[in-house]
């Protein structure tokens, strides 16, 4: 079930993130949030969201914005 969770969640940033596209830096910061609960229970982490967070901090590390903290 957490699975399912974490998919429903995920749609809904994207969803917020079609409607608010200047806001990147929220969406970096929680898929850093679940990727980090991921890690804290030891499940697999997806390797898509991983991709995605590691090509957004290198966009905000090119632009010199700090990465979020949680």
């Amino acid at each position: 079930m957490a699975f399912e969770d974490l998919i429903t969640r995920l749609n809904m940033m994207f969803v917020d993130m079609e409607n608010q596209p200047e806001d990147t830096h929220e969406l970096l910061l929680q898929i850093h949030m679940e990727l980090s609960q991921l890690r804290a229970t030891g499940q697999p982490l997806p390797q898509d969201l991983v991709d995605l967070e590691k090509r957004l901090e290198a966009e905000f590390e090119a632009k010199g914005v700090e990465r979020p903290s949680t």
